[in-house]
């Protein structure tokens, strides 16, 4: 079972085996979360992103961290929330499982999730942690044995804390 911390704080400076970034379709930086650690890792992380020729929403490619702490990057493009119905909770789902199975796959043993889709994608904060939660505390893993979900508010923290309590 893979030991989940909730912490608030900057991803960029976590020193754990690979870092998620809710990064945008193309992998080409952006605002947010994906711009924060495009900025952190240095322009090496964009040249890294140039030859994966973007990413489908749900789906995840990993990079070096570079000027990162953290030893890899997994980028991961999360659902645009319309209204629930479009399949958001599917491909929300497959963020998180994607995520970790390149972490699997990469022997990470450690991996910081930022809230996926919360930020500008608009995904209702209490749905996106509930999906987050029950997909990491149900994933059969063999190399990752700590998830720290990386929360960019003390309201969102709250949230997580509260849905860890009851899933």
């Amino acid at each position: 079972m893979i030991d989940i911390e909730i912490i608030q704080g900057d991803i960029t400076k976590l020193k754990v085996d690979a870092i998620v970034n809710a990064a945008n379709c193309s992998l080409l930086g952006g605002g947010g979360v994906d711009g924060a650690i495009h900025r952190a890792a240095g322009p090496k992380l964009l040249q890294a992103c140039i030859p994966l020729k973007g990413c489908e929403t749900g789906q995840a490619k990993i990079t070096p961290g570079f000027k990162l702490p953290a030893k890899f990057v997994i980028h991961t493009p999360g659902p645009v929330y319309q209204d629930g119905l479009h399949g958001e909770p599917e491909l929300l789902e497959s963020c998180y499982k994607n995520c970790l199975a390149l972490a699997e796959e990469n022997n990470c043993e450690t991996v910081a999730f930022p809230a996926i889709s919360t930020g500008v994608y608009g995904y209702p904060w209490k749905e996106a942690t509930e999906i987050a939660m029950k997909t990491v505390r149900e994933y059969s893993a063999r190399n990752v044995k700590k998830v720290i979900f990386c929360c960019f508010s003390a309201q969102m923290e709250k949230i997580y804390q509260d849905v860890s309590q009851r899933i």
